[in-house]
């Protein structure tokens, strides 16, 4: 008795193709976090992973881009220096700046829901400027509600202080990130396949 393993598919194309879109984008978010400053009334630095957050769900929808950034967790936990300034490790996930991290999927999620109007990927340059500026402030909503909440908890700040330092310090910086993310989904951009 033989198999011929022509005939044998283990995964989809599709599935295969979006598997390592996922996996590029984590690599990006990854390298975003280098580009890092300082935020002198925060713990947490302003980087650029957030854009990679943002991309990832207007790019490869709600469930590939959720995928792609619970990939960059992952790979920071099994201490891949991807988080901010090169870090890794389990620890960076319990730390200061876990709440930010640990919304990504979430927030990708969200914006890839947005954006494709359901889990099913449509053209997101088809998306009007409302609906991607939209799902990019929905996305900046849930990576600070997590990350807020991330501070009060791990550093044992009130409400109002945890808000200032880790949300109100940051909103400029966001606003670039939001303006970067719509002229990129406005070029020529490469989305998933369903």
């Amino acid at each position: 008795m033989s198999a011929e393993t022509g005939d044998v598919e283990l995964v989809g194309d599709a599935t295969a193709s979006n598997l390592a879109r996922a996996a590029l984008f984590a690599a990006l978010i990854g390298a975003f976090a280098y580009v890092s400053f300082p935020n002198p009334v925060s713990p947490a630095p302003v980087t650029l992973q957030v854009l990679g957050v943002f991309l990832a769900g207007i790019l490869l929808g709600p469930v590939w881009g959720g995928a792609a950034c619970g990939l960059y967790l992952l790979a920071g936990a099994l201490g891949a220096p991807v988080f901010a300034g090169g870090s890794a490790g389990l620890g960076v996930l319990v730390g200061p700046t876990a709440g930010y991290l640990w919304s990504y999927p979430f927030a990708a999620a969200a914006i890839g829901g947005v954006v494709h109007g359901g889990a099913s990927l449509t053209d997101p340059k088809a998306a009007g400027l409302a609906r991607l500026v939209g799902a990019m402030v929905l996305g900046v909503v849930v990576i600070y509600t997590f990350g807020v909440t991330g501070l009060m908890v791990v550093q044992n700040l009130g409400p109002a202080e945890a808000f200032v330092g880790g949300a109100a310090a940051f909103i400029p910086a966001e606003a670039l990130k939001i303006a970067a993310g719509v002229g990129i989904v406005r070029s020529d951009a490469i989305a998933a396949t369903s």
